[in-house]
C-alpha cells in the first residue's frame, strides 16, 4: 500500500478507542497483571508483530521482576483474514517450568493465541497466561479465553495501537475501524 492509499484509508475510517481509553486499557491490565503475577518472575513473550506497542506500554507499568522475550506466529501477514500458522520465530529462552505470560494485540478467532499457548504448555511451562489488549467480539466460540483483556471490539476491521491494516497504521496511538 502506498503512503497515499494508507492515508486515505485512515481518513475514511472510524476512530472507535481514543487514545486516552486506550492508555486506561493498559492501565487496569497492568494493575490485573500485577496482581497475579508480581511473586513468579515470569517470562513474558510479545507476539509478533502485533505486541509491540502494547507490550511497550504494558511493560513499564509492571513494577515486579520479569524476563521478556518475543515469539513470532502469524496466520495473517498482510493479509486481512487468516490462514495457516506459521511459526516464524521461536522464543530464545526456555519456557520449562516457567509461569508465562503471553502478550498480544487482539483476540480475534483465537486459534493463533490457542496453539501458542498450547505448544508452550507442550515444551514445560508450568502457567502460560494471555494478557491482549483487545478481544473481538466475533460472537462465535473461541479456543481461548483471555486472562487479562484491556477492550472489547466490534466484530469489524480494526487498526491502529498495534494492530495493521494491510501493513500500515499499527504505529496510532488510538483503535480505528475501516467503514462497513
Amino acid at each position: 500500500m502506498s503512503p497515499d492509499e494508507a492515508r486515505q484509508l485512515l481518513a475514511n475510517a472510524e476512530l472507535i478507542v481514543c487514545q486516552e481509553d486506550v492508555q486506561a486499557a493498559v492501565r487496569r491490565v497492568a494493575f490485573a497483571v500485577t496482581e497475579a503475577l508480581s511473586n513468579s518472575n515470569p517470562l513474558v513473550l510479545g507476539v509478533m508483530s502485533g505486541a509491540t506497542i502494547f507490550a511497550g506500554h504494558l511493560l513499564p507499568q509492571l513494577r515486579f521482576p520479569l524476563d521478556y522475550d518475543y515469539l513470532h506466529v502469524t496466520r495473517y501477514g498482510d493479509a486481512i483474514s487468516g490462514g495457516k500458522l506459521s511459526w516464524v520465530v521461536e522464543p530464545r529462552i526456555a519456557v520449562a517450568g516457567r509461569t508465562v505470560l503471553l502478550v498480544d494485540d487482539i483476540l480475534d478467532e483465537g486459534i493463533t493465541l490457542a496453539a501458542i499457548r498450547d505448544r508452550l504448555l507442550r515444551q514445560g511451562a508450568t502457567r502460560c497466561l494471555t494478557a491482549v489488549f483487545s478481544d473481538k467480539a466475533t460472537g462465535k466460540p473461541k479456543p481461548i479465553a483471555p486472562d487479562f483483556v484491556g477492550i472489547t471490539l466490534p466484530n469489524r476491521y480494526v487498526f491502529g495501537f498495534g494492530m495493521d491494516v494491510k501493513g500500515a497504521w499499527r504505529n496510532l496511538p488510538a483503535v480505528y475501524a475501516l467503514k462497513e
